[in-house]
């Protein structure tokens, strides 16, 4: 008998780590090893030596720079943008009004698209002689004459297309998790802020937002290492080198210039750049996050 509970003892004690073993080598298979590759090929030469000539090549390309700031502005911006159009749209839903559920359904629509089809329907549109335009002709916004050449925009109206069109996209998303964050919100904490005299936006603010901040969290978190990492919209609406990305740079280098003798490290190169940048991203602003926290507290 005290055999059996020691064997019973040993078995709990080394269970988890069992369970834990098909995760692992899955992780070790398909995400450590091309990992590890990755980061070797970005200090590997031409010659197959060590050298730091990637990341000096990468980083003093110009349409790299451009594709930091570019990729700055739309996570700064998209995101923002995207949260806030987010919590109203949840706000107004978790209101339950007759008729919300099939607001719930609309708004929902964009996030089944995966994002070629996205790429595909806004592409068609912003042509000349494309759906936008005619649908600005139908609501009488512009004349025939007026037509607006999207496809050829310049600056920052290139990147206010591409915020706007991903936001399109990844709202749903985003009010999905806010969404269920205000489902589980106690509905007595609201109305005791009524009830001491509180407004609506006071009630927000003071008790509905630092209630929802971890689910806040999540999604901006998530969001802002999904931003980063945008590139397949930017490159079926304008194509590689108009509006650079930091990641269409990393499919640049491993597509579409892929018999350079060193496309493959190039590629390597921007991406493990932008790993170390959304990994930097997501910890500043989850430290941020606490710092504000532990101020408020």
């Amino acid at each position: 008998m005290e055999n059996l509970q020691s064997s019973n003892k040993s078995l709990n004690k080394w269970l988890p780590y069992i369970l834990v073993v098909p995760s692992m080598l899955y992780y070790i298979l398909f995400w450590l090893r091309p990992v590890l590759t990755s980061l070797i090929r970005s200090f590997t030469g031409v010659d197959g030596g060590l050298t730091l000539q990637n990341y000096q090549l990468a980083l003093s390309d110009p349409l790299f720079r451009e594709g930091f700031i570019n990729t700055a502005v739309i996570a700064g911006v998209s995101v923002t943008l995207e949260f806030v159009v987010a919590l109203m749209l949840a706000l107004l839903i978790n209101r339950k009004f007759k008729g919300s559920g099939v607001l719930l359904f609309i708004a929902m629509i964009p996030m089944a698209l995966p994002p070629v089809a996205v790429g595909a329907i806004w592409q068609t549109g912003l042509t000349t002689n494309g759906w936008v335009n005619s649908l600005l002709i139908h609501l009488g916004l512009i004349t025939e004459s007026g037509k607006i050449y999207f496809m050829t925009a310049e600056g920052w109206k290139r990147l206010l297309l591409i915020i706007l069109i991903d936001a399109w996209q990844v709202i749903p998303s985003i009010m999905i998790i806010l969404l269920a964050g205000l489902q589980n919100f106690p509905k007595e904490m609201k109305e005791a802020g009524y009830v001491f005299g509180g407004n609506a936006f006071t009630v927000l603010r003071k008790i509905t937002l630092p209630i929802l901040k971890p689910t806040i969290v999540t999604a901006v978190v998530l969001r802002l290492i999904s931003a980063i990492q945008i590139w397949l919209i930017v490159v079926m609406i304008y194509g590689f080198n108009r509006v650079p990305t930091l990641m269409e740079r990393v499919v640049y280098y491993g597509d579409q210039v892929s018999s350079l003798p060193n496309s493959f490290e190039l590629a390597s190169t921007n991406s493990i750049i932008v790993a170390i940048i959304v990994s930097s991203a997501a910890l500043i602003y989850l430290k941020a996050s606490r710092n504000s926290e532990s101020k408020e507290v």
